[in-house]
């Protein structure tokens, strides 16, 4: 099969090329410098020339503070670009799997979230990701939209300057005696080699529609910050930050925890949980900087 990556040089779209390239699969891995989601010529004339089977695309404005400043370019790359990759999979024949986030869901539930849960975005961020769903949804049959939670993975994340949380806790641990994070907000943080594993085996069935693909568990950010620095063997102070410590305008999810519901539907094998893909992913940093 022929595959395109849209966003393949982000954290999730560099595992993605990199488990479909391990299995055989003919992939063509692009980045913003290819193609722009946005320009709808350029995508029609970049994806008729590469002809693939399938897409996948992970390419989003996904900085939250961002979006926030300028909602018209989140909902130009987050709603209007799914748009355009969704009219193109019917008009080049391919099938189309987008990229979305937990974020379309408000917190209020305060148990995990099923595909069938109704979503409430909180901010622009969250709306303009849901706007690209339902555009996939309402324009493709052939579509796999999937969700995603608090991803960590070997590549940069350049939203956040080139790091994910767990390599900004590290940083902070080299820097200072104590480290302070928020216990207040709850999620399923998740390597993205296992989402990418994952998408490899949904992408073989023809059991089209939307998934979940969040690590199994949960955590506060501050016990996923404790977790990082036991696993690391890191020797610093972690506090509980106190409430407005840092004051932020954006209203975000207390609560963004997925149930893999859909894929359990399947027969697929479940996702692991955080832990053993944090300490995975630990191990496979570890190897990475010592080949430096």
């Amino acid at each position: 099969m022929k595959i395109a990556v849209i966003g393949a040089n982000g954290q999730l779209g560099t595992d993605i090329c990199h488990v479909f390239l391990s299995q055989g699969y003919e992939v063509a891995c692009l980045t913003h410098a290819h193609l722009d989601v946005v320009d709808l010529d350029a995508c029609r004339e970049g994806l008729r020339q590469i002809g693939p089977e399938l897409v996948i695309n992970t390419a989003a404005m996904h900085n939250v503070e961002q979006c926030e400043l300028n909602p018209v370019r989140a909902f130009e790359v987050n709603g209007l670009g799914a748009l355009n990759l969704a009219k193109l999979s019917e008009e080049l024949n391919f099938v189309l799997m987008h990229i979305s986030t937990d974020y379309v869901f408000d917190g209020a539930k305060m148990s995990p979230y099923v595909e069938s849960d109704p979503p409430l975005p909180l901010n622009v961020y969250g709306n303009s990701k849901l706007s690209g769903e339902y555009f996939v949804r309402t324009m493709t049959p052939r579509h796999f939209v999937v969700r995603v939670s608090g991803l960590f993975g070997l590549a940069p994340c350049r939203a956040k300057g080139g790091r994910n949380f767990v390599t900004t806790m590290l940083k902070l641990a080299r820097e200072r005696d104590q480290v302070r994070v928020i216990d207040d907000e709850v999620l399923s943080p998740t390597y993205t080699r296992d989402v990418a594993s994952h998408l490899a085996k949904l992408a073989a069935t023809e059991a089209f529609g939307l998934y979940h693909l969040g690590a199994q568990g949960q955590c506060s950010w501050h016990e996923f910050a404790k977790t990082i620095f036991d696993f690391a063997k890191v020797g610093v102070k972690l506090n509980v930050a106190s409430p407005g410590e840092f004051p932020t305008k954006i209203k975000r999810p207390s609560y963004s925890v997925l149930e893999n519901a859909g894929i359990a539907s399947l027969g697929l094998e479940p996702m692991p949980h955080w832990q053993d893909g944090l300490r995975r992913y630990l191990k496979e940093l570890q190897n990475s900087e010592n080949h430096r």
